[in-house]
């Protein structure tokens, strides 16, 4: 299983291409060349899957009930936009423009972990996103999350 740790900044070239960070780069499985699946976040921000993230998380909206409208609505929604990306030569990621634009991603961008996956924002509104939270509500947000945690 893949799991990553850290923040790392990048800088999207005019093409929409960066350097995926040597930090990132040694997390990976070292046996394949990298494949990805980059998505629309949650948030307005990007979510890059390796691959071996990805193949569970399609294979468990696959089996669900396609005659629910609610589950076509959501892999309308979750699906849109995934796209299947490799590194170039120079190990450079190239961001989809429509993907690009639904995240508001122009130049300064910031890869954050997210467990199995990566985000991808732009680094202004990250930053505003820590700016905008306080300690105090952080401590109660990880009480109520962490209470949810199931106990072995």
């Amino acid at each position: 299983m893949v799991g990553f740790i850290g923040e790392y900044e990048a800088t999207l070239d005019s093409k929409g291409r960066f350097l995926l960070p040597a930090g990132i780069k040694k997390q990976l499985p070292e046996a394949e060349e990298p494949v990805f699946v980059i998505n629309r976040g949650f948030e307005k921000c990007l979510t890059v899957y390796p691959m071996q993230s990805w193949k569970p998380i399609y294979e468990n909206i696959s089996a669900l009930n396609d005659f629910d409208p609610k589950v076509r609505e959501f892999r309308r929604y979750f699906l849109n936009g995934a796209t299947q990306i490799e590194l170039d030569s120079a190990g450079r990621m190239l961001l989809p423009k429509s993907l690009m634009e639904h995240a508001g991603l122009e130049k300064d961008i910031v890869l954050v972990s997210a467990m199995n996956k990566l985000e991808i924002w732009d680094k202004n509104k990250y930053q505003q996103f820590f700016d905008n939270f306080s300690p105090e509500s952080f401590s109660g947000l990880a009480a109520e999350v962490m209470a949810r945690k199931v106990q072995p």
